[in-house]
């Protein structure tokens, strides 16, 4: 596949060289349909209607793969290098977080894989028992957001 055939015949923008913070049609709220339906799918795979959540999609040109950044806050404080571990060593997560050496999860690597790679994680300071982090999976190979929410829904689940 050629990425110069994917320039504006698809996108009201080129797409070479350019990522479009729009997937599907906006709502009169500023939403893109693609943007609710990730809050609405959250909250019905978490079990929790009211839960608040927001989400941003952006095409982005890459053959495959979905890519998040992912802000989770707890109730209770945590020790951010038990955290780390715990993603290390559950089935299906490949931790890959080591910024200072630019390691951290690419969409070409998980392309073609079954695992779910996370990375970049680290306080987040807008919130007081926050983290944020980078997650990359094959979109083809686990859907579209289920392995985020996954281990999201694990993160909530041992706090």
């Amino acid at each position: 596949m050629d990425l110069k055939e994917c320039g504006p015949k698809k996108f009201p923008y080129p797409i070479i060289n350019n990522c479009l913070p729009h997937i599907d049609v906006f709502e009169e709220n500023g939403y893109t349909k693609e943007e609710i339906k990730m809050i609405n799918e959250t909250r019905k795979i978490l079990g929790k209607p009211n839960l608040k959540v927001t989400a941003t999609t952006v095409r982005v040109p890459v053959l495959n793969s979905h890519s998040e950044s992912i802000n989770v806050e707890f109730e209770n404080d945590f020790i951010l290098e038990e955290l780390k571990q715990l993603l290390k060593n559950s089935p299906g997560i490949i931790l890959e977080d080591n910024p200072s050496k630019n390691v951290y999860p690419l969409a070409q690597n998980a392309n073609g894989h079954d695992e779910v790679y996370v990375g970049r994680i680290r306080r987040d300071y807008s919130v007081p028992f926050g983290i944020n982090m980078w997650v990359v999976a094959d979109n083809i190979r686990k859907g579209a957001a289920s392995n985020a929410i996954q281990i999201v829904e694990k993160l909530i689940e041992l706090n």
